[in-house]
């Protein structure tokens, strides 16, 4: 059989398998009191035991260029010696992780006993399926019992807390978290002021001062597409200007979920940037951009003056590549405008302090001597040396402290063998990654340091109090989830179609094409899926 096949065949049995509740043993899973893996008291460390584990994970894109196996970094390394916990890490293919997964879940008898995946969104049901289909733990007692760091971070942040545990109070993986909104603005608006400069402009504030300095952009600079930014990304071509988001959203009037392109704003948005593209005024092959190479490329060019991206891979990388050689090349980052001057957009797109992702579960198949070594390794990343381990790595190799500050040593910034910040940090931490620890601030602001315009993006692009009307990591019911993922999959490809017709030219927007646009998204079920999400917003409010 060939793996193509076996890949389709073990997604049908786990279709089957999940649907039918095949794998449900019991909904609930309590330590066990008569099995010792330990001496060791609770909290302390390194813990003496023979007990190993094994550990799945993606490794990173900044790691594998250096390692094939996460084990054999220094952080790995250090994770272990200082743990005194024996890990064995298991990779999936950097192009099939969720091919792999579902392969893996097939056998959950046999999977490892630690997952780090987007448990939150991934899963079929959600994580109170997966906690009742016995693939993973419900942690409460666990934690409780061999999870002192990580129960007292959780209830020092009850709004994080509340994130991290479902609608029926289960605590299901050691999450990744972030607890300060600067590490929550990391990519948004950006655009080349010393052309600004250049043209007498100032920075735009407005969706019409926006309009004019592409256009200036265009025909004063020669630049062949004023604006450019990856398709996958295109809630953030100003979405939040036209008074909503996209996708689901809490709504600002009224509290209820809402689904952005089911709203009037997203009718203004979609004629307002079908003109610009008209105009030549986006990127003309916008919708076929899918990777950050074509906006490094616009960038250092000047076919592009204005951009959405990330603020390490772009902003500082491309000021750091250019102004060796173009000492007045400038970049800065700067909130969404408003759609009326001395107005104030309500919405921005901030990062989730919660988003799910690479947060580690512990499978149901472990012993319980696995289960309570486990959580102890887990829990050290919560602890005062385990954070510093996680976020700066070992000290006297990639930091040393300074006037009290874990303070990244020139291993890191200014790396001998020529390796990127991205991935020194990575070699020697989680820090400028994922993973179930809590990211240190201190970490952003000495990744940022080299560049003064890096350093104030993340306040730059920060829209005060705009974190309030993402949707929070809500739940679908077990019966509701697979009903809600079949018409959110349905919605989201009808929408994608329309809004890319519109943009290029295809579809003309007018009252028919929009009366017809509304009834067909209807018929698709979203009215359904908004009770669904208004319902889980409900009880998530209640936890």
């Amino acid at each position: 059989m060939t793996i193509v096949k076996k890949t389709i065949l073990s997604a049908l049995i786990l279709g089957v398998l999940v649907s039918t509740g095949v794998f449900a043993s019991g909904s609930r899973n309590a330590p066990s009191a008569s099995v010792t893996a330990t001496t060791t008291p609770v909290g302390t460390y390194p813990v003496s035991t023979n007990v190993s584990l094994s550990y799945w994970c993606t490794l990173n894109a900044n790691v594998s260029p250096h390692y094939t196996n996460f084990g054999d970094t220094p952080f790995a390394k250090a994770l272990q010696q200082q743990t005194g916990i024996k890990i064995s890490y298991q990779h999936p293919p950097e192009t099939a992780v969720t091919e792999a997964f579902n392969l893996m879940i097939v056998d959950p008898q046999n999977m490892p006993n630690i997952i780090e995946y987007y448990w939150l969104t991934q899963y079929p049901g959600g994580p109170e399926k997966a906690i009742s289909d016995r693939v993973i733990l419900r942690l409460n007692d666990y934690i409780d019992k061999y999870a002192p760091n990580y129960k007292a971070f959780l209830q020092a942040h009850p709004d994080l807390d509340r994130m991290v545990k479902t609608d029926e109070g289960s605590y299901y993986v050691f999450a990744f978290l972030k607890d300060d909104e600067r590490l929550l603005n990391t990519q948004g608006l950006m655009i080349r002021k010393d052309w600004l400069d250049d043209l007498g402009l100032a920075l735009p504030s407005t969706i019409d001062d926006w309009h004019n300095v592409l256009t200036q952009f265009k025909t004063q600079k020669g630049a062949t597409a004023p604006f450019t930014i990856t398709w996958s990304n295109n809630l953030r071509l100003f979405m939040p200007s036209f008074g909503f988001l996209k996708s689901w959203y809490v709504n600002a009037d009224d509290g209820k979920v809402h689904f952005g392109q089911y709203d009037a704003g997203y009718r203004q948005w979609l004629q307002t940037m079908a003109q610009w593209y008209k105009e030549g005024l986006i990127d003309p092959d916008v919708v076929s951009v899918r990777s950050s190479a074509t906006l490094n490329t616009n960038m250092t060019t000047g076919k592009s003056g204005a951009v959405v991206a990330s603020v390490g891979s772009g902003l500082q990388t491309w000021m750091n590549a250019m102004t060796p050689t173009q000492p007045k090349y400038e970049i800065v980052a700067l909130p969404y405008p408003s759609l009326t001057r001395g107005a104030k957009a309500i919405y921005g797109i901030p990062g989730a302090a919660y988003s799910g992702q690479d947060s580690a579960a512990i499978s149901a198949a472990s012993t319980p001597e696995q289960i309570e070594i486990a959580c102890r390794l887990l829990d050290y990343a919560y602890s005062e040396k385990g954070h510093i381990l996680y976020n700066f790595g070992i000290e006297g190799e990639s930091f040393t402290m300074v006037n009290g500050v874990p303070t990244y040593t020139p291993l890191i910034m200014k790396n001998p063998q020529g390796w990127s910040i991205s991935q020194a940090i990575l070699a020697y931490s989680k820090g400028a990654g994922s993973g179930p620890f809590v990211q240190d601030i201190n970490y952003l602001t000495q990744y940022y340091s080299g560049v003064p315009q890096a350093a104030s993006a993340p306040a730059d692009m920060t829209n005060p109090g705009a974190g309030k009307y993402l949707l929070p990591p809500v739940t679908a019911t077990s019966d509701e989830s697979a009903e809600l993922a079949s018409i959110t999959t349905d919605v989201n490809t009808y929408v994608d179609e329309f809004t890319t017709n519109v943009l290029i030219g295809n579809i003309e927007l007018t009252d028919a094409t929009w009366n017809k646009y509304l009834s067909d998204v209807k018929g698709l079920g979203i009215e359904r899926a908004l009770a669904i999400q208004n319902a889980a917003l409900t009880r998530y409010n209640k936890r």
